[in-house]
């Protein structure tokens, strides 16, 4: 998977998220997540909201995924 369908896989299950994604093979990804829906949430809570968008694309086409998960609030001049 590139980086770019990550991208939009989960620019469909957060709408209005300001996302970023780089991956340095297309199997190891890095991702900034900037959504309200993380507001009041856990950051295990986070991760596993976007665990759940990829579904199976977890473990198979995303072999890791490194996660930072904010608010807008949090995320400041991120």
């Amino acid at each position: 998977m590139r980086s770019d369908e990550l991208k939009s896989l989960l620019e469909t299950a957060f709408p209005g998220a300001r996302i970023q994604v780089a991956s340095p093979d297309d199997v190891h990804f890095q991702a900034l997540l900037v959504a309200e829906a993380f507001a009041g949430q856990s950051t295990l809570a986070r991760h596993r909201l976007v665990y759940a968008a990829l579904g199976d694309r977890m473990g198979g086409e995303v072999h890791a995924l490194s996660l930072r998960t904010l608010t807008p609030a949090e995320a400041g001049n991120v």
